[in-house]
């Protein structure tokens, strides 16, 4: 049988299909324009997207599990629910949901709300799931390292309850080894929920002084300022967008993103290596930033 991979050519998804393919699954990916889809050579791409109900179905035609990832969009919510209903009309119960920690905490932010209410949905159906919990990608960072390289200042209000960043191969890779366990399974297995966090809880001082150190010239923390962070998010998206990465980062400086006990060690061991750290993020910047 087929695993179906939705959002396959974003950061997560790519990394998604990459792992799949390493370990040999037989895997379809279903993408607006298969002309530009960067997929590795076998992986059968369907075009068609989650609210286009026709190429969904096509797409569930042979399919036994189904990894969700949506993107944060203002009809998230409906994508996802389209999706989870077409694939249970279509006889699939097995499924790997990227959620994101806290989901059902930060409940104004409304991404994190949207993914609460799929995870509800997921088991109020009776899908035999994985809920994939995770924190900030650190790979997000690429965002901003021209104002880190360029001004010396790390401008995300991270605050100082702490943010336990995670890498976005970390997560692709988790994904694949839940998504082959529930593929291979012999019966239906319960839903488990798994906290996706890196192996540093980080502050706003504490991420400016390890860039501090991997460019050799200080760094300042551009301090707790929503407000402000939203604003400057407004010149390039839309404002709904800005307005709903200001909630996020209230949260962050609120209450942080805290690995519960054990989510580290759980990690670790289902990767059967370290996890990836923002410190090796940061350096591999900084040998690119800096002059041979």
């Amino acid at each position: 049988m087929t695993i179906l991979v939705t959002g396959a050519t974003g950061r997560v998804g790519r990394h998604v299909v990459q792992q799949l393919v390493k370990r040999g699954a037989d895997l379809r990916v279903l993408s607006r324009n298969p002309a530009k889809a960067d997929v590795p050579t076998g992986v059968e791409v369907m075009k068609g997207d989650l609210l286009d109900i026709d190429s969904l179905r096509a797409a569930f035609s042979g399919v036994s599990t189904l990894f969700l990832l949506n993107a944060v969009t203002g009809d998230e919510f409906t994508q996802a629910l389209i999706t989870l209903n077409i694939a249970r009309e279509s006889g699939v119960d097995r499924v790997v949901y990227l959620s994101v920690i806290n989901a059902d905490r930060f409940v104004n932010v409304p991404h994190f709300a949207v993914k609460f209410g799929a995870e509800r949905m997921i088991e109020q159906m009776g899908f035999s799931a994985t809920i994939l919990r995770p924190t900030y990608f650190i790979d997000n960072d690429l965002t901003i390292k021209e104002v880190i390289l360029n001004h010396g200042v790390y401008p995300m209000p991270i605050g100082n309850k702490g943010v336990a960043m995670v890498d976005t191969r970390d997560i692709a890779e988790i994904a694949a080894i839940e998504l082959i366990r529930r593929e291979q399974a012999s019966g239906r297995l319960p839903i488990e929920t798994i906290n996706l966090v890196g192996p540093d809880t980080l502050t706003g001082s504490g991420l400016a002084t390890i860039w501090s150190d991997v460019l050799g010239h200080p760094v300042a923390y551009g301090g707790d300022d929503p407000t402000g962070f939203e604003q400057n998010l407004a010149g390039f998206m839309p404002k709904w967008m800005a307005y709903e990465m200001r909630l996020m980062v209230e949260r962050y400086v609120r209450d942080g993103a805290i690995p519960e006990v054990g989510d580290v060690g759980r990690l670790t061991k289902m990767l059967g290596r370290p996890l990836h750290s923002y410190r090796s993020f940061a350096t591999e910047i900084a040998a690119i930033a800096k002059p041979v």
